[in-house]
């Protein structure tokens, strides 16, 4: 199984997703999705994996969110953000193409492979 990890290397909890992933011999593909963001239709598919909300995929603590006038709780709003904004969207995500899991904390993601640290 591959795992795709959608990754900032500038951020320590992503670094340390992929470090765990890679130490129990996990297959990662990395998508750096600043320099290739998701497209509407991947955030949604995206989304429709996750098991939280829209709402937990935005970094609302980001001076670019608090400029915006979105609505949480209106997923289609949420998406365009995101589609518009990259950087609001939460790191890091790990997803094996039927389930993502927001890695906060950066243990989260090796749920993934049904191990519990």
């Amino acid at each position: 199984m591959t795992i795709t990890l959608y990754h900032n290397p500038r951020c320590s909890k992503s670094r340390e997703a992929l470090a765990l992933l890679e130490e129990h011999g996990a297959e990662v593909t990395i998508r750096r999705y600043l320099d290739e963001p998701l497209d509407e239709a991947e955030l949604r598919d995206l989304m429709s994996r996750l098991d939280a909300d829209g709402e937990a995929l935005i970094r609302t603590q980001e001076p670019e969110w608090k400029s915006l006038d979105v609505d949480l709780k209106d997923q289609e709003q949420v998406i365009q953000a995101l589609v518009e904004h990259p950087r609001l969207l939460e790191r890091p995500i790990a997803d094996d193409g039927k389930r993502a899991v927001l890695g906060r904390p950066p243990e989260d993601v090796l749920a993934l492979l049904h191990i519990d640290e």
